[in-house]
């Protein structure tokens, strides 16, 4: 392969690195409304009454809108493919809140300063009720998070907003019970993971204005864009065809922009005032207001015999959605399908079920990793417990349980694995730490340790049967290639990923695929950029629509030179016959037909898949714990990725990085703590901390190439596997140091020094 596989540079890369105005916020028009959102101060409560007329009144408000002015149609926030297995439970203003921070009113002002000073004029008078506040009394409590009777949910996933349930279900295979009694050592422990937020640094914005031919037009850092069109259409009740949607480059996502976080109030505003509009979330609204990462409480349990073999598994997942159910049902099926067919090779029995609850927290949502995150903290650490237990090196478990290729995979909707390297990925892991070395630990004096610990991870590429990406390729005069596409770039570099195997079929240099970013009106539909999904699931559609347009420049050129296709051969520049007898290029090909002929060197194709094939990972840690203090410092970290064939060998290696930094965050930093009134703590970087380069220590990034037949030269996904194994492995790592097992993230000092003190005791 010439392009493929190879680092090239990213397509916008000179244009952010030279600061050009490509974000939200730079291309917004000047005129535009400030729009702010007043928000609730009570976790739940009724509006009894809300007077505006100051605020009204103030000079340069153009307009405060409360429930009585929006329409009053049940939605979802979150971006999914319709029908969507969120349920429509929310409205744009109600006048019930469910949760500090929710919407009460909105504000649009001539600037800034004119609209925060109007939300200060607004007075409102509650009826606080008493709030839910703990999900593990969430299911059956008295007080219903949402009584409403217009919630529905348009597919049935065993929600009951009555019991205040979003989801729930089971899934069983093998006799569980009956496996699991006969097994030599059974463990048994619950792991809790906190709601942590995606931290991207351009927070949630959207301008808004209407185009000349009287259409809403939507202006938005968003993962979803067609999505977007869609969940605006029912909350605003006009029709899809009234509305367009762009985006511009993304400031970073990780999943908070799969949901519709900002869209809908500089919408709503721009539809009664006819002007433009835009909001801002300042960093405290992104923390306090948004769509983090699921709550979530696992149980594990786990049956084996003398010598490791992993016979049963079971998985009982609680998880919290917060006041609304976006991403509620789908999330949590990940913590189960996501982590218990890594041990596949001799389980015989499994046992999977949840409950999703509402609560009156902060509305959850997606954050890269989707479940499968919070699922393989549990098992994976449960495993590492497990070998503890049975004194076998935790390398060598894994070699003995693992999932491997050809497996068929029961607890992975039966999935053949048809392509996996993750022997290879533990193996190049143990070597690259010095597993041997220094495992468990080794005490450093002063009263330090280091220590290491490993875990293994498994994602997916898209939805199967669900997800689709559409490509559109065009030759233009003088031999140049267009691409628009409805994948939305947020930092990962799909634009040039997808230009790559443009690139690489039609055997032509990069800078001669020009690409278009997503414009609903124009761009080929493209169910977004989640769920691992660019790659393999739009990378393929753009391999089919490449040789399609390849093989339609083959028929022009065959008509051109009278000789059988069968006898031409295409260089990337030059179509000649077998015996270089005849020759045209494709410069004179594309200029030509501008006109006189009824060829259309134009394609569009479309792909999704009825399989989702996995990525694997594995990552080995090696850190040092200070006994006195309880800081845990992260001193070298090893990842070994299977992500099929990789297209671009330096942004794999870069999306590697930022997952692992992201789950060294999860693990030992972000925390999320609540008072007893639903107010939550960390409103700024300052409280809720996220590391920075000082804490990740060094990071090593590894391939272990599959080939994964389904996908575009090989490849499989790669966004979201990447940040599943620092948690387990830090946690595996802090046992090994201290003796004390952390079940709870994230791992801080005070946490460490309790538990050593408990141990002592």
């Amino acid at each position: 392969m010439r392009i493929v596989n190879t680092s090239v540079r990213k397509k916008d890369a000179m244009a952010l690195v030279t600061g050009q105005p490509v974000y939200t916020d730079d291309i917004a028009p000047k005129n535009c409304l400030i729009v702010k959102v007043l928000r609730s101060p009570h976790a739940h409560a009724i509006i009894k009454e809300i007077k505006t007329s100051d605020a009204k009144n103030l000079y340069g408000v153009e307009c405060v809108l409360t429930y009585n002015d929006v329409p009053q149609k049940r939605f979802t926030m979150a971006g999914q493919t319709y029908p969507e297995f969120s349920p429509y439970d929310r409205y744009i203003l109600e006048d019930r809140v469910r949760f500090v921070g929710d919407a009460v009113a909105v504000v649009a002002a001539k600037d800034e300063k004119t609209a925060e000073k109007a939300l200060k004029l607004i007075k409102v008078e509650y009826e606080v009720l008493k709030p839910v506040l703990d999900f593990r009394t969430a299911k059956d409590n008295q007080t219903i998070v949402h009584p409403e009777e217009d919630w529905k949910a348009l597919v049935e996933v065993g929600g009951d907003r009555k019991r205040n349930l979003c989801a729930s279900g089971v899934e069983t295979n093998g006799d569980l019970d009956s496996i699991m009694s006969n097994c030599d050592v059974i463990v048994s422990e619950t792991y809790h993971t906190k709601a942590v937020q995606q931290s991207m640094m351009e927070t949630f914005r959207t301008f808004t204005y209407y185009d000349t031919y009287g259409r809403l037009n939507i202006v938005s850092s968003t993962q979803v864009p067609f999505h977007v069109r869609r969940i605006l259409s029912n909350a605003l009740d006009i029709p899809k065809s009234q509305i367009r949607v762009l985006k511009p480059r993304i400031g970073g996502g990780f999943g908070a922009k799969q949901t519709v976080v900002s869209e809908v109030y500089p919408a709503i505003v721009t539809m009664l005032t006819k002007k433009p509009a835009k909001i801002v979330y300042t960093r405290e609204e992104s923390l306090i207001a948004s769509s983090p990462r699921h709550e979530m409480e696992v149980k594990v349990r786990i049956g084996a015999d003398c010598s490791g073999k992993i016979k049963a598994i079971e998985i009982n997942t609680l998880s919290n959605t917060g006041a609304f159910g976006e991403h509620g049902p789908t999330t949590v099926g990940l913590s189960g399908h996501k982590s218990i067919p890594l041990y596949t090779a001799n389980c015989e029995a499994f046992r999977f079920s949840y409950d999703v609850v509402y609560t009156n927290h902060m509305s959850a949502g997606a954050y890269r990793g989707y479940g499968a995150t919070q699922g393989q903290f549990a098992l994976e650490s449960a495993v590492n417990q497990l070998a503890s237990r049975l004194n076998i090196d935790p390398v060598k478990i894994r070699e003995m349980n693992m999932v491997r290729q050809g497996m068929i995979m029961p607890a992975y909707y039966n999935e053949p694995n048809n392509s996996c390297t993750l022997d290879k990925c533990l193996e190049t892991a143990k070597k690259n730490i010095g597993w041997d070395e220094k495992y468990p630990c080794r005490d450093m004096g002063n009263g330090k340790v280091r220590s290491v610990g490993i875990a293994m991870s498994m994602q997916g590429s898209g939805i199967s049967n669900v997800d689709k990406g559409s490509v559109t390729i065009k030759l233009n005069d003088d031999g140049f290639y267009s691409m628009n596409i409805g994948a939305t770039d947020m930092g990962t570099g799909c634009d040039t990923v997808l230009a790559q195997m443009v690139a690489e079929t039609m055997e032509c240099d990069l800078d001669n695929v020009v690409v278009y970013g997503v414009d609903t009106d124009t761009s080929p539909y493209d169910t977004g950029s989640y769920a691992s999904s660019t790659t393999y699931i739009t990378g393929t559609a753009a391999v089919h629509a490449s040789n399609e347009l390849k093989q339609r420049i083959l028929d022009v050129a065959s008509t051109k030179l009278n000789v059988p296709e069968s006898d031409l051969v295409f260089d990337g520049k030059v179509i000649r016959s077998i015996d270089n007898k005849k020759e045209i290029t494709l410069k004179d090909i594309a200029n030509e037909d501008m006109c006189g002929n009824n060829a259309v060197l134009e394609v569009t194709s479309s792909n999704f898949s009825p399989v989702s094939p996995p990525p694997f990972m594995v990552g080995a840690v090696e850190i040092e714990v200070d006994k006195e203090t309880g800081h845990v410092e992260v001193i070298n970290y090893e990842a070994v990725v299977d992500c099929g064939t990789t297209i671009n060998p330096n942004l794999a290696r870069v999306q590697t990085e930022g997952g692992i930094v992201q789950g060294i965050g999860m693990a030992l930093f972000e925390d999320i703590i609540y008072d007893n009134k639903g107010n939550l703590f960390g409103t700024s970087f300052m409280q809720y901390k996220i590391p920075s380069r000082l804490d990740m220590g060094k990071v090593n990034v590894s391939f272990e190439s599959s080939y994964e037949p389904t996908g575009p030269f090989g490849a499989k996904s790669i966004g979201e596997v990447v940040i599943n194994t620092p948690a387990p492995a830090i946690a595996h790592a802090v046992y090994n140091a201290t003796g004390v097992w952390h079940r709870e993230l994230p791992i801080t000092p005070e946490k460490v020094i309790r538990g050593m003190i408990d141990l002592e005791n």
